[in-house]
């Protein structure tokens, strides 16, 4: 009997040992929305929406909160629109203590191959060398934001609070 009820248990812990854990990252900071979700590194599903942050991102993270385990969200902390990576920070972090999810951030020029970020008007974030500085930029060529087929080499920062950068008026 004893040893039926070893095996058991230990069935159930190596069940939970194999149980994948994912992780989501979140690019908020310009439409449209793009969240990507992760497995050992390489994107396995992406979802992308137009619209603001406030309206779209919490119904994408939850539908795939409710189907996969979590491990982390990852998300483009800045530069780029001051409201919508406020509204993403404050939805992610909520999140984050609901459900006992890590919260990682990272720069959103590794999501634009570095280009020019819209900040407002004809001013642009732009970054040199590790600086990030307005520039004003008459033609800029539209860069979209894309997802990273894997996240392995991924420069998360320490710190997941918001990059907030205000261009001078």
């Amino acid at each position: 009997m004893i040893l039926s009820l070893w095996t058991a248990s230990q069935k159930v812990e190596s069940l939970q040992k194999v149980s994948p854990r994912y992780d989501i990252v979140v690019v908020a900071i310009s439409s449209p929305i793009l969240v990507g979700l992760y497995l050992e590194d390489e994107l396995v599903e992406s979802v992308s929406r137009e619209g603001m942050c406030s309206d779209v991102l919490l119904p994408m993270l939850k539908d795939l909160i409710e189907r996969y385990e979590i491990n982390s969200i990852i998300y483009a902390r800045g530069p780029g629109s001051y409201m919508a990576i406020k509204i993403a920070y404050v939805t992610l972090k909520t999140i984050g203590l609901a459900k006992d999810i890590e919260i990682k951030g990272c720069s959103a020029f590794l999501f634009n191959e570095n280009n020019p970020i819209k900040a407002m008007g004809n001013l642009y974030f732009v970054k040199e060398k590790e600086t990030i500085i307005t520039k004003k930029i008459d033609e800029v060529k539209k860069r979209s934001f894309t997802l990273l087929k894997s996240i392995k080499k991924l420069d998360i920062d320490d710190d997941a609070t918001p990059l907030y950068l205000l261009p001078a008026v």
